[in-house]
């Protein structure tokens, strides 16, 4: 029971650190935004109003949505957008029209998690060194430098991996939390009246009274619940109690606290508006609480940038990105990875919008259409799911879910006023990332219709070759073919240029599900085809990590065992070529094709040994 406790409290902690780092620095923007909009007049009744928004707001989006409702929705285990897909699109696969429109609209909302993954760092770290301002103003023209100095290096130390660092997330987060809670208890102890506006009175009389403005500020609003995607993202790492229990006992109590904390202080001295939670603090301690919160804002884009890595692994398996060069940075947990390409890309654009947006203000315009699209887009395949999955009746999932629908939408709708001010920034990140992936699945049909169109059968070639054997060498060859039953065009390579056939030949085609773990009693499938020949198949889920020599060694005891000095893996690398005429534009088949070029060799991905693989190339026109 000790023991079970202990774990129980360093996964609440880790939750503390790693879930909820970025909903834990909207402190720092989202009042000053909502009043800095311009569309709400600075009076007592307001800034009540405008509280108890805040606060019911965080109750029903996360509390409510999150926290009760779609926790629920695990995929063996697993929670996220990716994982959410994946539970709906097989809860309709009887149904192949929704379940197409039901992946198109998951993976719009996945690529879109790209915008947003480009915008919370920029405006965590840069609202955090803003802080710099209120300690003197002659830090003004510093914020950009400092801020873009403190990204570089918290992308630099991602190929060390999170492993070394991470055990102080949860501490370090746990002290800003306990630094929130005490500077709003400060100033709700000097004007404790102003915790009335827990009433949701407040809040429903500031929207009859100002439907227009309310529906304005909403995009401000949502500053208040960034993060909150998180909560489900996350839940694989931690699982839902830890989670749960951090957000009711530490996560909820310290937002509520400082907000309202915020509220006292401008009832008390308007003036603070211009940046109020750093106003809160007393002057001796303004400057280290800049350090603070640039440390928490470091720790919630790390959550995010890890997020991103994971996500990108999950797209690759699924099909909808070419294969990456991924790095493991733990012996220990496999969900620590570390893709280049994918850490300099989010780089460069979190630079770009540094550079361009130049203050927390101006990114804050910005943000704001990627949440709330993927929250809406979370709750259309919770209906799914719920309904399709669960089987629960009709007029449930609708009362279930349509509340939440209703809520996500004049999100959504206020957030794309700012489309002009900014929010074109990461809709147009999400865009490239959807049409990129658009391109490579449909590319990818495409060249396994051309390929099933020149395959030949494997058990009849296999016959007609054995009427007259070739020469036979030791050995183990391992052929990947990218479907089951079909010959492998390096078979054929082979044989022309080789002549000769190894004693024991596999034939093995790598299968992804659309589940997020396929177990080690799932993962072969294997029939003999006579003459030492086998054809395989190896299973995989999006979060498994691909390892054919790790899978083969089951192989034991089925007539067949490789033995890593004599066994040769032979790979097809086909050159893609567009064509006029065929299943895509022109441009985009060329777009894949260059992408399929630049795509990481399946060596390296499914971890063959390097001396030991044997690549032959041909064309195909698509």
């Amino acid at each position: 029971m000790r023991a079970n406790q202990s774990s129980l409290l360093a996964l609440t902690i880790g939750a503390v650190g790693v879930v909820y780092g970025d909903i834990g620095t909207s402190v720092l923007y989202a009042v000053k935004e909502i009043f800095n909009s311009g569309h709400v007049q600075f009076t007592p009744d307001n800034v009540l109003g405008i509280l108890s928004i805040l606060f019911w707001t965080l109750t029903t989006i996360v509390s409510l949505k999150y926290v009760a409702l779609v926790l629920r929705a695990d995929n063996h285990g697993e929670g996220g957008l990716v994982a959410m897909l994946a539970l709906a699109s097989q809860a309709v696969k009887d149904k192949p029209g929704l379940r197409r429109v039901l992946l198109v609209v998951g993976i719009f909302g996945t690529s879109v998690f790209y915008g947003d993954g480009v915008i919370t760092p920029a405006i965590s770290v840069l609202s955090a060194v803003e802080g710099l301002e209120v300690v003197s103003p002659t830090f003004k023209k510093a914020v950009v430098p400092i801020t873009l100095v403190v990204l570089l290096a918290l992308f630099w130390v991602q190929k060390r991996g999170t492993g070394g660092i991470g055990k102080f997330f949860g501490p370090i987060t746990l002290v800003w939390f306990a630094v929130l809670s005490w500077l709003g208890l400060i100033h709700i102890a000097q004007n404790p009246s102003v915790l009335v506006a827990i009433s949701p009175i407040y809040a429903l009389r500031f929207m009859w009274e100002h439907p227009g403005t309310t529906f304005i500020i909403l995009g401000a609003v949502v500053l208040c619940v960034t993060g909150a995607e998180a909560l489900y993202a996350d839940m694989g790492h931690f699982g839902k109690r830890p989670i749960r229990l951090a957000w009711f006992s530490v996560v909820f109590p310290a937002l509520v606290l400082n907000y309202f904390g915020q509220g006292a202080l401008l009832l008390a001295d308007p003036a603070s508006i211009k940046n109020p939670f750093f106003l809160m603090a007393p002057d001796w301690f303004v400057l280290p609480l800049v350090g603070l919160a640039t440390m928490a804002s470091v720790i919630a884009s790390q959550a995010l940038i890890s997020a991103a890595f994971s996500v990108t692994k999950q797209v690759i398996q699924l099909g909808y990105l070419p294969r990456m060069r991924i790095l493991h940075t733990s012996v220990k947990d496999t969900g620590q990875i570390y893709i280049p390409f994918i850490n300099w890309s989010l780089f460069v654009a979190i630079v770009l919008a540094v550079v361009m947006f130049r203050s927390s203000s101006n990114l804050a315009s910005a943000y704001g259409i990627a949440v709330t699209l993927d929250m809406l887009i979370t709750t259309v395949l919770t209906f799914f799911v719920i309904r399709y999955a669960w089987r629960y009746p009709l007029w449930l999932c609708i009362s279930a879910t349509g509340v939440f629908f209703v809520i996500d939408l004049a999100f959504f709708a206020s957030n794309l006023l700012k489309f002009v001010d900014g929010g074109w920034f990461p809709l147009m990140i999400g865009t490239g990332v959807f049409m990129l992936m658009l391109t490579w699945k449909q590319g990818r049909r495409l060249l396994h219709i051309k390929r099933r169109e020149d395959a030949f059968d494997l058990r009849d070639f296999l016959d007609s070759v054995f009427v007259s054997p070739p020469t036979r060498v030791s050995g183990t060859a391992v052929f990947l073919a990218a479907e089951s039953g079909q010959v492998p065009n390096a078979l054929l390579h082979n044989l022309k240029h080789n002549k000769v056939l190894h004693e024991h030949n596999l034939f093995v085609t790598v299968v992804n599900h659309e589940v997020p773990w396929i177990g080690l009693d799932k993962r072969l499938e294997i029939e003999p085809l006579g003459h030492n020949c086998w054809q395989v198949s190896v299973h995989y889920g999006f979060k498994n990590d691909p390892d054919l020599p790790a899978a083969l060694a089951q192989l034991r005891g089925h007539g067949c065992e490789l033995e890593a000095m004599t066994t040769s893996y032979f790979l097809s690398r086909d050159t893609v070529i567009a064509s006029l005429g065929g299943g895509m534009a022109l441009w985009r088949e060329k777009l894949f094709a260059q992408m399929h070029l630049n795509a990481s060799g399946a060596a390296d991905f499914l971890k063959l040994p390097n001396n030991a693989v044997v690549e032959l190339g041909s064309k195909i026109e698509i």
